[in-house]
């Protein structure tokens, strides 16, 4: 082989290495920020991973295990809204939410990637309409469910056993049944909305690595992203009108499940 055919094609490889490094960042840092004001950053990381050819599973564990430090930061730069409203229960609502996380994790390891592949695009199809028209429903109910305890765990523990296995959309969910409770204050919610995902995406995180199921290099690229846009998300939410980033993340959420109905397995 010529030696500028051999450089050709090297320089080729450096050239898709590096857009799918960039596809990475870009899409951890967006993510990471679109968390920490509403939810829906997995719509734009999850699919990242696929394209960059890590498998479908894997690409799942590994988005959980690159967007935890992200909700971290995002708990940490909300902690005085955290404070302004505090409520005694999160307590027992972090503890639910981190045995589903738990139970939602082992379901997904016990799924084949062909099976996720084709469960996926139905699942980001849930997500992305629960993101488009949950807002809705949730103003409808507000204030239902105020100081029903059993309820609201009834409520946070299949979010958390969802949040477990996929992920995409759960902080719509949270914020969702926030309202039905009778919280108003957004950057209040969005700070416990921070804790709760964040506690049961830590779990999820922790068995999928003992598993062995985490593409570390992507992974530890999205994972710096992610926290940065985690703690400048915050920041952002208070100067951009919130249906501009509603807009977007639903637009994504439509094209990332139209392209999986396209290429999930017949």
């Amino acid at each position: 082989m010529p030696v500028c055919q051999k450089r050709l094609e090297r320089g080729d490889l450096y050239t898709e290495a590096m857009t799918m490094f960039l596809l990475l960042i870009g899409a951890a840092f967006a993510a990471g920020a679109i968390n920490s004001v509403a939810g829906g950053g997995s719509f734009l990381t999850f699919p990242s991973l696929v394209v960059a050819g890590v498998p479908a599973v894997i690409a799942n564990a590994s988005n959980t295990v690159a967007l935890v430090p992200g909700s971290l930061a995002s708990a940490i730069s909300y902690r005085a809204d955290i404070v302004r409203l505090s409520e005694a229960r999160v307590k027992s609502w972090f503890l639910v939410c981190v045995a589903g996380g738990a139970i939602g994790a082992a379901l997904l390891l016990h799924t084949s990637d062909r099976t996720f592949r084709e469960i996926a695009p139905w699942l980001l199809l849930f997500a992305t309409l629960l993101f488009a028209f949950g807002g809705r429903i949730s103003v409808a109910f507000r204030g239902r469910l105020h100081s029903n305890q059993a309820l609201m765990l009834s409520m946070l523990f299949p979010i958390a056993i969802y949040g477990g296995y996929f992920g995409g959309g759960i902080g719509i969910m949270i914020l969702a049944a926030f309202r039905l409770y009778g919280f108003t204050d957004i950057h209040g919610m969005n700070g416990i909305k921070a804790i709760l995902a964040g506690s049961l995406n830590a779990v999820a995180a922790l068995i999928f690595i003992v598993a062995h199921q985490v593409a570390w290099r992507p992974t530890l690229v999205m994972m710096v992203a992610a926290i940065a846009g985690g703690y400048v998300g915050p920041v952002i939410a208070r100067r951009m009108r919130p249906a501009v980033i509603r807009g977007i993340v639903i637009g994504v959420g439509a094209l990332m499940t139209i392209y999986f109905f396209h290429i999930a397995p017949k």
